[in-house]
């Protein structure tokens, strides 16, 4: 069992890595199936997403890919929304939060897979709110009085249907606050793993952890990490920005069908 599922999580990893990405949608599924009990599953799941960001973030930050100062700020307003996410979900029907995020994520992939003109650098400063920031060669403003409401948005809607924050905050970073998409994928793959570890430190205070299984995973999720983040260092951002699109437009396929069932 545990090769089986070492491969598949190898292979997650991967692709995940590649878009920015945990891998928590399909860690977590998998290690069900297998018949490990839910609650191991989604703390071992937490602590495979941390070191898939680890492994991540340490290419993409040699690559110039973070802005970490940004990526700190938007996590924070991130990680507030998606408590108060968790806290109200209770309220709403599982049907309606899967066709809602389904809604939001398919929009989102429609406008990243067409061919959109990327923003202009921040030739007259931006204005009153905009935070001027310069990565390696590229440079581009970012409006706080959008980032932050927005980024709680996220948070709140990663937090009500169970998600990883990444499918949101990798378009909202993109397509509203005009981050380069190399940019975003690389700061996302950095963010997921510090929401990940508020979940998993709650889950680790009330005794819900294989480590034996999880060591043995994290080390082939981690080599994983590299490789994806290192194929996209090497993607073009216009063939890099479509893809994570398809990939969007599937996730929200597959959330209208379990909706449904």
């Amino acid at each position: 069992m545990w090769v089986i599922l070492a491969i598949a999580m190898f292979a997650v990893a991967v692709v995940f890595s590649m878009l920015g990405q945990g891998g928590g949608a399909l860690y977590t599924p998998l290690q069900v199936w297998l018949g490990i009990d839910f609650h191991d599953a989604a703390t071992t799941s937490l602590f495979l997403i941390m070191v898939t960001s680890i492994a991540a973030s340490l290419v993409f930050h040699k690559a110039k890919r973070i802005d970490w100062p940004l990526a700190i700020a938007l996590e924070t307003v991130t990680t507030a929304g998606g408590f108060i996410g968790g806290l109200v979900s209770g309220g709403v029907s599982g049907t309606t939060l899967s066709l809602l995020f389904a809604g939001v994520i398919a929009t989102a992939s429609l406008f990243m897979i067409r061919p959109m003109r990327e923003r202009e650098p921040c030739i007259d400063g931006g204005g009153f709110f905009a935070w001027r920031r310069t990565l390696g060669e590229q440079r581009y403003c970012v409006n706080m009085a959008l980032a932050l409401p927005f980024s709680f948005l996220a948070g709140a809607m990663s937090g009500l249907v169970g998600v990883g924050g990444g499918l949101i905050k990798v378009p909202l970073m993109v397509l509203v606050l005009g981050i380069p998409m190399d940019i975003a994928v690389g700061s996302s793959a950095l963010m997921v793993g510090v929401t990940a570890s508020g979940g998993f430190a709650g889950h680790l205070l009330r005794g819900h952890w294989d480590w034996k299984l999880s060591l043995v995973l994290a080390a082939v999720v981690f080599v994983g990490g590299q490789i994806g983040s290192r194929l996209t260092v090497k993607l073009d951002k216009k063939k890099l920005k479509v893809g994570f699109g398809w990939f969007l437009l599937i996730i929200a396929t597959t959330m209208v069908f379990k909706a449904f069932r």
